[in-house]
């Protein structure tokens, strides 16, 4: 099972950007697999950029501190 606290720690990283354009994200859970469930909020749950934001800013500051995450999904 993966690090929550860690989870949580990579989110606070990237939070800074998500709430200057109006958004957030919120750590739902994660699974034996490695699969981490987010849900966007704000400015970026309706944003035609939220799977660039998921994918390149979100999953990406995720791995780069948890090892062993295999994706990121946003659910609604």
């Amino acid at each position: 099972m993966l690090d929550k606290n860690s989870i949580e720690s990579a989110l606070n990283d990237i939070r800074p950007a998500l709430l200057a354009d109006g958004g957030n994200v919120e750590f739902i859970d994660v699974n034996d697999e490695g699969d981490v469930l987010v849900r966007l909020q704000g400015a970026c749950a309706g944003c035609p950029s939220a799977t660039m934001t998921l994918k390149m800013g979100i999953e990406r500051a995720i791995r780069e501190k948890v090892p062993g995450v295999r994706s990121v999904q946003a659910i609604m």
